[in-house]
């Protein structure tokens, strides 16, 4: 009996941070497009990878979404944007042509 209840708070646990994930996700994708759009840019690709950083003596979790994008159709390159929970930390476009 408690052994099952445990499961189930497990499974409620690892449920409800996939669907936080998600949603850190969409907003980071919303961004991401919105300031392409805004830099007359093309987004290709956006992927993401965890990490943890200690900023300020403090342990956060922070998300990069990298991204590719186009500038004139036919060149590619690569961005990124950093998110602390569901706020946009750092967004970063390297150099491209115009």
């Amino acid at each position: 009996m408690m052994q099952d209840l445990i499961t189930i708070v497990l499974v409620c646990c690892g449920c409800f941070l996939f669907w936080q994930q998600r949603r850190q996700a969409e907003i980071a994708r919303q961004t991401i497009e919105r300031k392409c759009q805004q830099l007359e840019l093309q987004v290709v690709s956006i992927t993401f990878k965890h990490r943890f950083i200690n900023e300020q003596r403090r342990w956060r979790w922070h998300t990069r979404y990298t991204f590719e994008f186009s500038s004139l159709g036919d060149d590619c390159y690569e961005g990124y944007l950093d998110m602390i929970r569901f706020t946009p930390a750092k967004f970063f476009v390297p150099v491209h042509r115009l």
